[in-house]
């Protein structure tokens, strides 16, 4: 169990195999008895949905139910609007609460519509998949995407509780889970040390799920440091977007024919290539970097990355500051550090003129 600790809220992150066997006692133990909406996508809840209502029934709360379809087309303002006019129309008080069942998407959508419906309400984060689980379901980052722009309107808002329980990846298909471990290497590549050299054996799929738990662990640990010492990401909680800049223009670019875990990898890649050029990253570095990729079948490179189009996208980035962009290198593992570059120097720097 790992507890974040912030200056307005304290939860506790619970991680442990049995976990979803067990919903209704967890959430009783930080929750009345209230009304709840289980929000959740189609291949989640066709899985889960079931069982973890009836588990919530059983301990007396009274659950409404939104299955949507999966995918990033989710993370929208018309689904959004969706989920809130049902709440309404179900008469959700602010005494009642948000449950999300899924991955990063859903929990994206449920944390914003939690936090914007009667101007906040409680919320739990359920993670199923292994980017929700080591990544997206910790920090209180909610958002959605508008036209060509990614988690561009969204706010900060806490979860009450996360519940992770590593038996949830066992339905993943082979390329969800991979690309989500695309962002347990970033977390090992900014954390260094033990959780560096621990990614540095893990080679297929079956190596992801068999150190499932301590990846997870290791994960939610770092992310919540950094968190409880820069909640709302003015300083180094941008560190976490090692890869994301170049990673979310590709990823919104490929129209859904790369995850996001897999565009992030790109785009460490591609920084990285950049940054050992300008002497800030080394080549050891980089090239340990690649292979925890390659290893387990993730893209280290796209030709979207080198497309104008790509260069325009960059403007929509969350860390563009009048224009120059806040871009993460890592020198070494465990060595993160902000370069800022003007945006008018991008197209320069990537293609290494």
């Amino acid at each position: 169990m790992v507890t974040v600790s912030l200056p307005n809220k304290t939860y506790r992150v619970k991680i442990a195999t049995g976990l979803r066997e067990n919903i209704g006692a967890q959430i009783e133990g930080v929750w009345s008895k209230r009304q709840v909406l289980i929000m959740t996508d189609e291949q989640v809840g066709g899985y889960y949905l079931a069982e973890t209502r009836n588990q919530l029934e059983k301990f007396g709360y009274k659950v409404t139910t939104l299955v949507l379809p999966g995918g990033e087309q989710t993370k929208t303002l018309p689904y959004l609007e969706q989920a809130i006019t049902l709440l309404a129309d179900k008469h959700f008080t602010r005494d009642d609460g948000v449950i999300t069942l899924g991955g990063g998407v859903i929990g994206d959508l449920a944390g914003l519509t939690a936090a914007t419906y009667m101007r906040g309400i409680a919320f739990i984060q359920i993670a199923t998949s292994l980017t929700a689980q080591v990544d997206s379901s910790v920090g209180g980052k909610t958002a959605i995407n508008l036209g060509q722009t990614k988690n561009i309107m969204g706010t900060f808002y806490q979860p009450d509780l996360v519940i992770i329980d590593p038996s949830y990846l066992k339905t993943l298909a082979t390329r969800d889970l991979i690309e989500g471990y695309a962002e347990v290497v970033k977390t090992s590549a900014l954390a260094g040390g033990e959780f560096w050299d621990l990614t540095g054996t893990i080679q297929s799929k079956d190596d992801v799920l068999d150190n499932a738990l301590a990846l997870i662990v290791k994960s939610v640990a770092y992310k919540a440091k950094i968190v409880m010492q820069d909640e709302q990401e003015a300083g180094i909680r941008k560190y976490l977007n090692f890869g994301h800049t170049i990673g979310h223009a590709i990823e919104l670019l490929a129209h859904g024919d790369l995850r996001h875990g897999e565009a992030v990898a790109i785009g460490m890649i591609a920084i990285t290539k950049r940054f050992v050029v300008n002497n800030i990253s080394s080549a050891e570095f980089l090239k340990a970097l690649q292979q925890r990729l390659i290893d387990v079948g993730l893209p280290i490179d796209s030709t979207l990355v080198h497309t104008n189009v790509m260069l325009e996208q960059l403007v929509h980035d969350k860390k563009n500051r009048a224009g120059i962009l806040q871009l993460v290198a890592v020198e070494r593992p465990g060595q993160p550090k902000i370069i800022k570059k003007p945006l008018d120097e991008m197209k320069n720097f990537i293609e290494g003129a």
